[in-house]
């Protein structure tokens, strides 16, 4: 977990995200800033800054809270206050907005993400017994978009009527927007359209999920590995999808902290003769 502290930079926030360090992350600007604004803090979400009794008790008190507001100011300073005197672990983002983007840091494209999927938590669904891209862009989704979205699986034939029954967003399946575009997969689709494949880590990652999911080992040395490791999970999950996922999702994770973390790091010990 974070060490308890009042704040938290623009850089430590990001290096938290995707790992089990990661905070909840609450957008505390005010209303007509957080609608006019095209750009959303990777997995956060919209809450009102004087109503924090009111949402907290969806919070997991097990986990660190950052909020974040246009400067780093009175609304963010205020939330965090409430949430304090509540016993939450909660911690103001430096600089709020305004010094993340300074930072150079990733944001989710709002309006995109609005349109897509204008009800919070969202709803997903696609085809059962995934692999590779279906556990992918569910990764990205709780990781990057949404923490608490749901992703439903079914029959390859009942994945549009079951997401328009239900009001869910269709991936990775004919016909659809969120899917693939040529060779590339719909997990790059989704790093397009929400703004997010410009991030170095997690365009090398598209690059690895091309290559594993379309037999395409050429296009990163780690495509042949990922295949491999995704099939076999595949194969002990049997059934169980969302098993699968929670397994897949560590995976996904590890490849994540490699990619941002320990790249550059070699193993080249050798027995002796």
């Amino acid at each position: 977990m974070l060490s308890p502290s009042y704040s938290i930079s623009p850089k430590d926030l990001w290096n938290a995200i995707a790992t089990p360090s990661a905070p909840q992350l609450v957008d505390v600007r005010r209303r007509d800033a957080y609608e006019q604004s095209p750009q959303l803090l990777p997995g956060a979400r919209w809450r009102d800054a004087g109503a924090t009794q009111a949402w907290s008790a969806e919070l997991d008190r097990a986990r660190p809270i950052v909020a974040a507001c246009k400067a780093g100011h009175e609304m963010s300073q205020s939330a965090v206050a409430q949430l304090r005197a509540d016993g939450f672990d909660a911690c103001v983002l430096e600089g709020g907005y305004e010094a993340w983007a300074k930072a150079g840091l990733p944001f989710v494209a709002k309006p995109e993400f609005d349109r897509i999927a204008p009800k919070r938590p969202s709803l997903w669904v696609t085809r059962r017994r995934p692999k590779i891209d279906r556990i992918a862009c569910p990764w990205l989704i709780r990781r990057f978009l949404d923490p608490q979205a749901r992703i439903l699986f079914v029959d390859p034939t009942e994945v549009v009527n079951v997401a328009r029954e239900s009001g869910g967003v269709p991936f990775d399946i004919k016909d659809v927007e969120l899917s693939h575009e040529g060779e590339r997969c719909s997990f790059d689709t989704m790093l397009k359209l929400f703004g997010l494949e410009g991030e170095l880590s997690l365009a090398r990652l598209a690059l690895i999920v091309r290559g594993a999911d379309t037999a395409r080992p050429d296009f990163a040395p780690e495509a042949a590995g990922l295949h491999a490791i995704s099939l076999g999970l595949s194969q002990l999950a049997g059934d169980d999808d969302h098993g699968l996922l929670e397994c897949g999702f560590m995976v996904y994770d590890a490849l994540l902290a490699w990619l941002r973390f320990a790249a550059e790091e070699r193993h080249n010990w050798q027995a002796r003769a």
